[in-house]
């Protein structure tokens, strides 16, 4: 077998027939005191992964930073730790969960350039349990970064991006706001006391759909409505399909130096305001490389400017739309940030159409802010002081670009 595999492709109709014959119905479940990854002689490593059952499953690397990648249809990983999966001086970090609807991931941090040497999925035929082992071996850089790349395959990627909505113009309809609950599936976001960020702001833009749907002025649209991974590039492309008029990416972060805490909200620019931004703008922009996803193309020269021509409307009605909810915050007496409104080069807000902005609705790392958090009555009121900053924002949206046509 080549010591490079680009790609490792395992799909149902090579599992034995009487695995196959099992009860499939439930996910499998990962049998946690049967699975490790760990050094190997050589070098190399060894990842090994005991299952209820065998599912589909590929694995192929990606470079910069280099890393090993496998896709399971979905994975039951109740009671599997990074901390008890991982004893290995070779690989520096393991993460794993759902990737998208049916699907799951784990990314596993390379120490050095490494390719699959071996690969099997053995299924006991009486029982359905499986097994799968990957053996890595160390190779040179240049082989490896030649053998890594996500592999294109239908059955497993993702479906053609769907038509563009056509924005309807703003007036007295409704103003279409897509919500973006930050983080999800394998990427969790900040975690404090059992609380995880991907829950907290799925559970927070539920809510605030609901509210914002009741007042009868909005449609909305969410990036995500389960606890699954949705790439940034996805997510701008989900507000362009809706044909939104807002997109509201929501965060609840945690910073380890400083006392931030309150709301704090976030627009677009090239360099930011100051360094714990700067630290946040580099942490979104990371999720899809701690994923296992590369995003990284840089647009060509008249793409850039067709842009920066298209931000010249959009940033000062974000802008507006960002103090406005500065003032609703105060007047509804919801904490907000001693520097309330920030810039930094999130990707998430690099949409040049659609005004974006992106909400740290509350600070993980501050004990007030995380008790708010888990708190529902305040996240009502979170949500209400939201929901008018809007309506005020459309309103004076409107008035504004009447002015222009005159």
């Amino acid at each position: 077998m080549s010591r490079i595999l680009r790609v490792i492709l395992v799909l149902v109709a090579l599992l034995p027939v009487t695995a196959r014959a099992q009860d499939f119905s439930g996910l499998a479940r990962v049998e946690v005191g049967n699975s490790q990854i760990s050094d190997a002689w050589g070098g190399g490593l060894r990842l090994e992964l005991a299952l209820t059952q065998g599912v589909p499953f590929r694995v192929y690397t990606l470079d910069e930073p280099r890393r090993l990648v496998l896709d399971f249809r979905e994975i039951d990983w109740t009671g599997v730790t990074s901390d008890v999966l991982l004893n290995a001086d070779r690989a520096s970090g393991v993460r794993f969960g759902t990737f998208r609807p049916g699907w799951s991931r784990m990314v596993l941090d390379l120490a050095g350039p490494m390719a699959p040497e071996a690969v099997e999925m053995k299924v006991d035929p009486t029982s359905g349990k499986a097994r799968l082992r990957v053996d890595m071996a160390p190779v040179d850089q240049a082989s490896f970064a030649a053998g890594a790349g996500a592999p294109h395959d239908p059955r497993w990627d993702l479906p053609a991006p769907a038509q563009v909505a056509q924005r309807q113009a703003r007036g007295d309809g409704p103003l279409v706001v897509v919500l973006d609950p930050g983080h999800g599936g394998i990427d969790p976001g900040a975690e404090r006391e059992g609380k995880a960020e991907k829950d907290l702001m799925l559970a927070f833009a539920k809510e605030l759909k609901e509210v914002l749907l009741r007042s009868g002025r909005f449609q909305v649209v969410l990036t995500r409505e389960n606890d699954e991974f949705v790439s940034l590039e996805r997510r701008i492309a989900i507000a362009h399909e809706a044909g939104a008029h807002v997109f509201l990416s929501l965060h609840a972060d945690a910073l380890s130096e400083g006392q931030a805490q309150g709301a704090t909200l976030h627009l677009l620019r090239d360099s930011a305001s100051d360094e714990a931004t700067q630290q946040l703008a580099e942490r979104h922009d990371r999720d899809d490389i701690l994923s296992g996803v590369d995003l990284r193309g840089q647009d060509d020269v008249v793409a850039g400017i067709l842009m920066d021509m298209a931000r010249q409307e959009t940033q000062p009605r974000a802008e507006r739309l960002a103090r406005g909810m500065i003032t609703g915050f105060r007047t509804a007496k919801v904490p907000v940030n001693t520097r309330p409104l920030r810039f930094a080069s999130f990707s998430v807000l690099k949409s040049a159409d659609i005004p974006s902005i992106l909400l740290e609705v509350g600070f993980m790392s501050n004990a007030r802010d995380l008790k708010n958090l888990g708190n529902p009555n305040w996240r009502l009121e979170m949500a209400v002081a939201i929901r008018d900053s809007l309506r005020k924002w459309m309103t004076e949206d409107a008035a504004l670009k009447e002015l222009v046509r005159h």
